[in-house]
C-alpha cells in the first residue's frame, strides 16, 4: 500500500485554545509568558498582538511598552502537550495512526483512509473546516513523506496536497527551517547564501554531512522518501479494526444497528479467513459535538459468527447517547484466540434435530439432491455391525436407545464386507498386510482381536474376530477374520470400515 501522511500545523495553538474558553479575549490582544531567567518572557501571542509586532520570545516589559492594554496570562505548564494529545485523539477518527508533533502540529498517516471521505482533498476539507469550526487556526499539507507534508504545512504556498514522486519540486522554493533543522544549523546554511532546499538539495551528501553535520542530511532524506521515517501513534493500533465514517449524523437506534451491522460483516470476515474467533470486543461512536461513546462485549468461546455477536451488541445500543448524532463508528477486536471456522459457519439455534436451521438446511439439500439421498440414523440395540443402527422414521423422532461407545467404530461403515487377501504371521495376531482392490498396504500398527459373536437367534454362521490397523500411509481400517484360524484351512479376510 501507498504510504500517504498529513501534517496539521495549529497556527496559534495555545491561544486559540484560551479564546475559546474566555470568548472576551477574541477582540482584544494577549500573550501567554511565563518566567525565564527572572524576567517575564512571552510564550505564545494572538493573532492581533502578531499584528502589532508582538511575537513569541519577546520580553513582556518591552511588548507592554509597544501595547500599553496588552492582555498577559500566565502559561499553564504542561498545556501544549494536553492540547496536542486530545486533539489527536480527536483525529483518530479520520485515522487510527496519529501522533504528535510538538510544538504546535499533529501528524497523520492517512495510508488506506482518504477513499472513505471520496479522496484527499474532500478528506483534508473535512479536517481543517472542522478544526476551524471548532476555533482553531489551522494549516494541514498531505504527501508521500512526513518531512514533505510537514514543510509544506508549515511553509508551502501552493497546493497543499502533493502528488507522490513530486517531493523534490514541492520542496526546491521552501527555505531550509521547512526542514525542521536546529537554528544554528539553518543560520550557517543562510550565512553562505543557500536560502532554498533546492540551494543544496543537489549537493553530495558527504559534502552536506562534513559541512553542516549529520542532521541536515537525514532530514532531506526523509523528506525525499530516501530513508524511513516513523511515528509513535497516540494509541497502537489493534490489529482487527474497522470503521465506518457517516455522511449524515446517525441518531436512531436503527442507523446504529446497520452500522454494528456492517461492521461485524467486515471484521468477521477477516477473523474467518484467519481461523480466529472473536472473544472481546469494544464499540467506538465518535460523536458531532467531539466526544466519544463505547460500549463492549464478551464471548465465552472464540466465534466469528455475525449474527451472535450482533445480538449482543444490540443489548448495549440502549446504552449509547447519539445526542446530536454519530459522525463515525469504530469496532475494535481487543482479544481474538484461534478457532475452528467450520464449526462457526454451522453455529446456529438449538443444537440437534430440534434446531430449525438444521431443518432449513436438509430441506435446501434435499431439494438439490434428491429427498432420498438425504437419511438420518439412529442407534439400535445389536451387537451384529450390520444391524446396531436403523434408519430414523422423520428428523424429530428420537431414539430409543444410545449409541455403543465403549469400542470405537468406523465413521464409514460398508453395507457389505469386501473380500481382502492377508498375510498373517501366526494364529490369532494382526495380519502384516493386506491387499484391497489391487493395491497392498503394509500394516504399521494394529490393536484387537474384538469377537463379535454372530446373533444365533437371528441366523447362523461363523463369529467374527475384528482388529482396527493403520497401513504406512497412516489410513486405518476395520478388519476381520471370519471364523476359528484351522491349520490347513485358507482364512478369510474382510475389510469392513474406514476411520477418519
Amino acid at each position: 500500500m501507498e504510504r500517504r501522511f498529513a501534517s496539521i500545523w495549529f497556527r496559534h495553538l495555545t491561544t486559540d485554545w484560551l479564546a475559546l474558553r474566555q470568548p472576551a479575549l477574541r477582540n482584544m490582544p494577549f500573550v501567554l509568558a511565563e518566567p525565564v531567567h527572572g524576567r517575564m518572557v512571552i510564550t505564545a501571542a494572538n493573532t492581533l498582538a502578531e499584528t502589532q509586532g508582538i511575537h513569541a520570545g519577546m520580553v513582556v516589559a518591552d511588548a507592554k511598552a509597544a501595547i500599553p492594554d496588552l492582555q498577559v496570562i500566565d502559561y499553564p505548564p504542561g498545556l501544549i502537550e494536553k492540547l496536542l494529545e486530545a486533539l489527536g485523539l480527536w483525529c483518530i477518527r479520520y485515522t487510527p495512526a496519529v501522533a504528535v508533533a510538538p510544538p504546535d502540529g499533529l501528524i497523520l498517516d492517512t495510508s488506506g483512509c482518504t477513499h472513505l471521505w471520496g479522496g484527499e482533498r474532500p478528506y483534508l476539507k473535512e479536517i481543517v473546516t472542522r478544526l476551524r469550526d471548532r476555533g482553531y487556526d489551522v494549516r494541514m499539507a498531505i504527501a508521500d513523506t512526513i518531512g514533505t507534508a510537514r514543510a509544506i504545512a508549515y511553509y508551502g504556498k501552493d497546493a497543499p496536497i502533493i502528488s507522490s514522486g513530486a517531493e523534490w519540486d514541492a520542496l526546491s522554493p521552501l527555505p531550509p527551517a521547512a526542514l525542521r533543522l536546529e537554528s544554528d544549523t539553518v543560520h550557517r546554511l543562510r550565512k553562505l547564501g543557500l536560502r532554498t532546499i533546492g540551494s543544496f538539495m543537489s549537493m553530495p551528501r558527504t559534502a552536506l554531512r562534513r559541512r553542516f553535520g549529520p542532521e541536515l542530511v537525514e532530514r532531506l532524506e526523509q523528506a525525499l522518501a530516501q530513508k524511513d521515517e516513523y511515528i509513535q501513534p497516540l494509541r497502537p493500533i489493534p490489529p482487527y479494526t474497522e470503521r465506518i465514517p457517516c455522511l449524515d449524523p446517525i441518531r436512531t437506534a436503527t442507523g446504529i444497528e446497520i452500522a454494528i451491522q456492517r461492521l461485524l460483516e467486515m471484521l468477521c470476515k477477516r477473523l474467518a479467513n484467519e481461523g480466529k474467533g472473536l472473544r472481546q470486543a469494544t464499540l467506538y461512536c465518535h460523536r458531532v459535538d467531539g466526544k466519544m461513546v463505547q460500549v463492549a462485549i464478551r464471548t465465552s468461546r472464540p466465534t466469528a459468527h455475525v449474527p451472535h455477536i450482533f445480538k449482543l451488541f444490540v443489548l448495549k445500543i440502549p446504552q449509547i447517547e447519539p445526542a446530536l448524532g454519530i459522525e463515525l463508528f469504530i469496532i475494535e477486536a481487543d482479544k481474538v484466540e484461534d478457532a475452528d471456522p467450520v464449526q462457526n459457519a454451522l453455529w446456529g439455534g438449538v443444537p440437534g434435530p430440534e434446531d430449525t436451521a438444521l431443518t432449513e438446511l436438509l430441506d435446501k439439500l434435499a431439494g438439490k439432491t434428491g429427498i432420498l439421498r438425504v437419511s438420518r440414523y439412529l442407534p439400535d440395540e445389536h451387537h451384529w455391525p450390520e444391524r446396531s443402527f436403523r434408519l430414523a422414521s422423520s428428523i424429530g423422532e428420537n431414539p430409543t436407545t444410545t449409541w455403543c461407545e465403549d469400542r470405537p467404530r468406523p465413521t464409514r461403515l460398508l453395507a457389505k464386507p469386501e473380500p481382502i487377501e492377508v498375510s498373517a504371521p501366526v494364529p490369532d495376531y494382526p495380519p502384516m498386510l493386506f491387499r484391497y482392490k489391487g493395491e497392498v498396504h503394509p500394516i504399521r500398527k494394529a490393536d484387537g482381536p474384538e469377537r463379535i459373536e454372530r446373533e444365533w437367534w437371528m441366523d447362523k454362521g461363523e463369529h467374527r474376530d475384528y482388529y482396527q490397523v493403520e497401513d504406512d500411509g497412516g489410513r486405518r481400517y476395520w478388519l476381520f477374520r471370519s471364523g476359528h484360524y484351522t491349520d490347513g484351512q485358507p482364512q478369510r479376510w474382510f475389510l469392513h470400515g474406514f476411520f477418519a
